[in-house]
């Protein structure tokens, strides 16, 4: 691990709002720890990816329609690897549990999976694209269910 790589888990740290990370690895371990700032949405990515991935719109003019938004900052993929095809395209009809895309944060590949039954209207983000949290990533019309 190089300056680069640790100036780079620095600011990740900054923009989820941690302020402990302990990374091992390569036969070294790192602690690094920052004094809490303004609250963060974000605390712990984890926590967040598990509780936060949908939000209804608030447009009282689309019933059942949904957001899926980034749990994290990271990269969005919206494909298992480079040569496969992405894991949903519009007017898709997918499934509570299916997974979406994956969004990797400091070399851990998460899958974001929907939470409820109904067809893909939108990609909001483009493959490979960094994306923030609570950044929109797909909306989904649930109106049918």
């Amino acid at each position: 691990m190089n300056k680069k790589d640790i100036r780079e888990l620095a600011a990740m740290m900054r923009e989820s709002g941690l302020t402990v990370l302990d990374y091992s690895g390569d036969g070294m371990s790192l602690r690094m720890e920052r004094a809490a700032g303004a609250p963060s949405a974000a605390t712990n990515p984890t926590i967040a990816a598990s509780e936060h991935r949908e939000e209804r719109i608030e447009d009282p003019g689309v019933p059942g329609l949904f957001t899926v938004r980034s749990p994290m900052v990271g990269v969005f993929y919206a494909a298992p690897g480079a040569d496969k095809e992405p894991y949903v395209a519009v007017g898709d009809t997918v499934h509570s549990g299916d997974t979406l895309c994956i969004v990797e944060a400091m070399k851990i590949m998460n899958e974001i999976m929907v939470e409820r039954d109904g067809v893909i209207t939108e990609i909001c983000a483009q493959n490979k694209q960094v994306v923030e949290y609570g950044q929109p990533l797909f909306r989904i019309d649930t109106s049918q269910e």
